[in-house]
């Protein structure tokens, strides 16, 4: 007897060949997807510190400022002063002394805003607060100089600051979402 031989039956089964490839560049369009919205995202905060103008030789506990220091209060309305400019400042902080107050009111008369007073003593919780307020804005803070030196250290993440901060100097600290911040000192 013979045996009869059949035709091998046609068989729909597929390969899965090109899956890990599908899966692969599935997954990096996801990955780049994820990449570009987080970039998208990315601030840079400024923050401008500067101490407050120099003050009158005087006995009393807040002295008001000099006439150098009111020539530095204008020069400051002149540097960031200018109304809708590009770069506007977005936020201006003010310690409570007399003199910060006065070196802030000709710039805050010309940008029409109103200085946010803090307490000198809690300068380190107030640069805390600054960039969560304000994220990828720009900000004006003046103050002593012992509260300057503890904005600094917050938010520069140094350990090493000037033993004195003068009442010549901007600090600009650039705070990016990723990477460190850096520090710009200008004399005006």
């Amino acid at each position: 007897m013979m045996a009869v031989m059949e035709a091998p039956g046609i068989t729909r089964h597929r390969r899965p060949f090109l899956a890990p490839l599908w899966l692969t560049l599935l997954a990096l369009a996801v990955a780049a997807g994820l990449a570009l919205g987080a970039y998208r995202d990315a601030t840079t905060s400024v923050v401008v510190l500067t101490s407050s103008g120099e003050k009158e030789p005087a006995t009393i506990d807040d002295p008001p400022v000099s006439a150098e220091g009111e020539h530095r209060a204008q020069r400051l309305a002149q540097l960031f002063g200018t109304p809708g400019a590009v770069g506007r400042l977005d936020a201006l902080y003010v310690s409570g002394e007399r003199r910060a107050q006065q070196t802030a009111a000709p710039l805050a008369e010309l940008l029409h805003l109103t200085p946010t007073v803090y307490d000198a003593r809690d300068a380190t919780s107030v640069a805390a607060g600054l960039i969560r307020g304000h994220e990828g804005g720009a900000m004006l803070v003046i103050g002593g100089n012992a509260a300057m030196q503890q904005m600094l250290r917050q938010l520069a993440g140094r350990a090493a600051v000037p033993a004195t901060v003068g009442p010549d100097l901007l600090y600009i600290v650039s705070l990016p979402t990723f990477g460190r911040p850096k520090v710009l000192v200008l004399k005006y």
